[in-house]
């Protein structure tokens, strides 16, 4: 690698965390709502995709199943999201979105909404759009 390159990753490194350190300090700053992305990544996914495995909802996530229960446990006793059993294998269970659900959900659309005006609001229409390309291409490794 040559010394521009590994000049220029230090530098986006130290840009990265510190962007990190801004999105988490205001979102805990303007969080009126108490969940985390996480958890309104949950709603998101179960209202776009229909009643989903705890399995399914791990990989859209990239966290384990344990992570999965974990998140899920404090939806469930909001009301948010409920938990059935598979009629033809108790075993398996899948989550859905309840009304209340998609209440929060939507009160939490608005707040991502406000947050990422106050974050990337200056970015044109063009430049967020190459972000998220960039953003996804360091997603595929």
């Amino acid at each position: 690698m040559s010394g521009v390159k590994r000049e220029q990753l230090a530098i986006l490194f130290e840009t990265m965390t510190s962007l990190e350190r801004r999105v988490a300090n205001e979102w805990n700053s303007r969080n009126e709502l108490g969940f985390s992305k996480s958890h309104i990544l949950i709603l998101e996914f179960l209202a776009t995709e229909g009643p989903k495995r705890p399995s399914a909802i791990a990989e859209k996530l990239k966290v384990t199943t344990g992570g999965v229960t974990v998140l899920t446990t404090k939806l469930l006793k909001a009301g948010f999201i409920e938990k059935t059993q598979n009629e033809t294998d108790r075993r398996a269970s899948q989550i859905h979105i309840t009304e209340s659900g998609l209440e929060i959900l939507e009160r939490s659309r608005q707040q991502v909404e406000t947050l990422f005006e106050h974050l990337f609001g200056m970015l044109t229409a063009d430049e967020i759009k190459t972000l998220r390309a960039i953003f996804e291409k360091c997603m595929r490794l």
